[in-house]
């Protein structure tokens, strides 16, 4: 919940004007308020960023004042989504039958959704992270998940906006268990996207991304900063 039009227009402007330079293999993504989805995409016009929106509401239409469907995304032009970010879990209430439901919500509109795991700092100093992600994925992603439907994003809640990062051995460890539960439930889990988001920033993004099964990023607060959150999507294609 950050910026105004000309905020999101701003940074949309300043990263059109690199898109030309952004390699093959890198993909950028970037997901505004829903108040600037329109001016953002007008913004980023016909360059190779995609859109996407931050939440999205179970049902196509209806009596549900305040909320975004996954049609009205995909009307302003997103292809993304994200679904069960840790803020909507622990803000809002949301479980993961909630986040399974979203997830179908964009498969219905067309979109890819990106669903958010992670664990809190209690669940992680009881020892209990990669239980606490399997219960995640298992819950949250939808029968029919593909390569192509479906990113994850394994984001450690007490790494978002702290400052900490976990080791690139603890990164592997979370990232290899997710690969692995993927295998048991999809045809196509070793193509599917798992990205690593938590004070990710331009300073550690190489080496995170480096780190086995971890297949981009999900940038939080540098990506308010054109000039660090193109620092991190060149770093990955480093």
């Amino acid at each position: 919940m950050n910026g105004r039009g000309k905020d999101g227009v701003a940074l949309a402007a300043a990263l059109a004007t690199r898109a030309g330079g952004m390699p093959r293999a890198v993909e950028l993504l970037v997901c505004p308020p829903a108040t600037l989805i329109a001016m953002v995409g007008k913004a980023l016009g016909a360059t190779a960023i995609a859109l996407g929106g931050q939440d999205c509401h179970v049902r196509p239409s209806g009596a549900f004042t305040g909320d975004v469907s996954a049609e009205m995304l995909a009307d302003l032009g997103c292809r993304y989504v994200l679904t069960g970010h840790s803020e909507r879990r622990a803000g809002h209430g949301e479980d993961d039958t909630t986040v399974r439901a979203k997830a179908e919500a964009a498969h219905r509109a067309g979109l890819t959704a990106i669903v958010c795991v992670g664990e809190t700092q209690a669940e992680r100093d009881s020892g209990r992270t990669l239980d606490v992600i399997r219960r995640q994925l298992a819950g949250s992603l939808p029968e029919g998940a593909t390569a192509g439907n479906v990113v994850v994003a394994y984001e450690p809640v007490w790494a978002i906006g702290t400052g900490r990062t976990p080791t690139p051995g603890d990164v592997a460890g979370v990232h290899d268990a997710i690969r692995a539960a993927l295998g048991t439930r999809f045809a196509t889990a070793e193509a599917m996207r798992i990205l690593y988001g938590g004070s990710v920033k331009a300073g550690n993004a190489a080496e995170l991304m480096a780190v086995s099964n971890v297949d981009g990023a999900l940038v939080g607060g540098a990506s308010l900063d054109p000039d660090e959150f193109w620092a991190i999507a060149m770093s990955v294609s480093a």
